[in-house]
């Protein structure tokens, strides 16, 4: 449960950030070529004043990578 920053509201989780026009959504990726996706971005609104976040759907990736660059 997300807590909105502004008004202390509970947000609606789980939605997905797309391209305009497109049907894809935005990923995280390692640098460089051929690397593989770490996680799918996706945000959370808050219903009473808009504030809008984003994160990413698997920070257990981020976390692998982090600690492999240690």
């Amino acid at each position: 449960m997300r807590k909105c920053l502004r008004c202390d509201t509970v947000m609606v989780e789980d939605l997905a950030v797309m391209v305009t026009n497109g049907g894809y959504g935005i990923d995280v990726r390692e640098k460089g070529m051929f690397k593989g996706s770490l996680g799918k971005i996706k945000c959370a609104v808050c219903h009473e004043c808009g504030y809008t976040e984003t994160y990413i759907d698997n920070p257990e990736n981020v976390k692998k990578l982090s600690e492999k660059n240690k």
